[in-house]
């Protein structure tokens, strides 16, 4: 089930300061889909892969990224790379899907690391400071025997099946420890759950909910993670023995809930949400207030702060 998916079903039912920022957008900017978010490594930049290239968010504008208006999927950022599955631009030229490409000039460039023609992957993480990559295989390939959750230390030159043993629900999210490329967060339709030997066998850390985003803190001392209990949550979940999570106070959303999370490598104070209905917010202050930059896929809205409760 990927993201877009599993919004209509699970909710048809149911920088710096801000004080100064003002938001606008070139009209040709919109986010026709969201499929991640990420900053750029000197956090000048936050990124969102879209079903037509990139949007980026810069000094309070909305523009597009050079380079190829392809459909990105499975987007990840890291100190040193981008990485990404998806479709190619019509006229490219390249195989349908992706695999796996990487780019390291923020997007305008893109090497191929296999399984082009074969593999799109919608699920995927990468380690900000190792460059890991963990990906969820929905179907076999001439690299991965079987579906389930694989993952490369070398840019796709090897793959490695995690076996995943109590891992309970699909996974709907993946997060990889910045520093440490053995240890793996996953949200799944049963809860949040974390490996500490590569995806080999999970612990829960928090179950009876569905877990829908997850990302380490680039300190690798806290666990982020969004949910749905009749209003959209989210949590810093402290790794340190007998620490207590704390709730994040998320902005007004509706029936609408946190589908990505990202820090700013530079800022780290600077955190960044979108939502499964295309809306992004940025909190200066670790998720203190919050202000809206995107709204429902449109950018050129001005941005609304909520304070802490």
């Amino acid at each position: 089930m990927n993201r877009k998916t599993f919004y209509a079903v699970a909710f048809a039912v149911a920088v710096a300061p801000m004080a100064w920022w003002s938001v606008s957008a070139a009209a040709s900017v919109s986010l026709t889909h969201v499929h991640g978010l990420t900053y750029s490594a000197d956090g000048s930049k936050l990124m969102v892969p879209s079903h037509h290239g990139l949007a980026v968010f810069s000094s309070g504008q909305w523009s597009k990224a050079s380079g190829p208006e392809h459909d990105y999927m499975g987007f990840a950022g890291t100190k040193s790379a981008l990485y990404s599955s998806g479709h190619p631009a019509p006229g490219s030229g390249l195989k349908n899907p992706f695999g796996l490409i990487k780019s390291t000039d923020g997007g305008a460039s893109w090497k191929q690391l296999g399984l082009e023609g074969e593999s799109d992957f919608h699920t995927m993480a990468a380690s900000h400071g190792t460059n890991a990559v963990y990906v969820v295989n929905p179907q076999p390939n001439s690299r991965m025997r079987t579906a389930g959750i694989y993952f490369t230390m070398n840019d796709g030159l090897k793959w490695e099946r995690a076996e995943a043993r109590g891992l309970v629900g699909r996974p709907l999210a993946l997060a990889v420890h910045p520093t440490d490329a053995s240890t793996l967060a996953a949200a799944t339709e049963q809860g949040l759950y974390l490996s500490k030997d590569a995806g080999a066998s999970f612990k829960p850390l928090a179950t009876g909910q569905r877990a829908l985003a997850a990302a380490f803190t680039l300190d690798g001392k806290e666990l982020w993670w969004s949910g749905f209990e009749g209003r959209p949550t989210l949590t810093a979940l402290p790794l340190q023995e007998g620490a207590k999570p704390r709730r994040v106070v998320l902005p007004a959303m509706g029936e609408d809930a946190v589908s990505y999370i990202a820090q700013n490598p530079a800022r780290t104070q600077e955190m960044a949400v979108a939502t499964f209905k295309k809306s992004v917010f940025v909190s200066a202050d670790g998720g203190g207030t919050w202000t809206r930059v995107a709204n429902e896929g449109e950018t050129a809205a001005t941005a609304v702060s909520r304070k802490k409760d």
